[in-house]
């Protein structure tokens, strides 16, 4: 694979080594923190970083979402429905169902958005 077939991305110099997720992004006051790890035609893996009373507004995505919580606890809506999401648990988000997140508490996710 040459430069031209992939994007750089946050773990490019970590192929087929092991990380610490939780390691590799920084809380931010009064902010949400992105990186991507992982960008392809398939999907997506994004690690977040959301500092207390941040949030993302209900919005839909044409794809599934798997939820895999690091650290902390957030509150997930899906479908009009509040869910609650622990440190380790993972939930998945429908595709083109409405969903939002709130951090009542700062909190770290890893997002995987499967492209169907």
């Amino acid at each position: 694979m040459n430069r031209n077939d992939a994007k750089i991305t946050v773990l490019h110099d970590g192929l087929s080594k092991g990380k610490d997720l939780k390691e590799l992004i920084e809380y931010s006051n009064d902010s949400i923190v992105s990186k991507t790890i992982l960008d392809k035609s398939a999907g997506t893996i994004t690690l977040f970083a959301f500092d207390k009373g941040q949030k993302l507004n209900e919005h839909t995505a044409p794809y599934d979402a798997v939820v895999q919580i690091l650290d902390g606890r957030a509150k997930l809506t899906i479908g009009g429905e509040n869910v609650e999401v622990l440190d380790g648990q993972i939930i998945i988000m429908p595709g083109n169902i409405p969903h939002a997140v709130a951090a009542e508490e700062k909190f770290k996710m890893l997002l995987i958005m499967v492209r169907t």
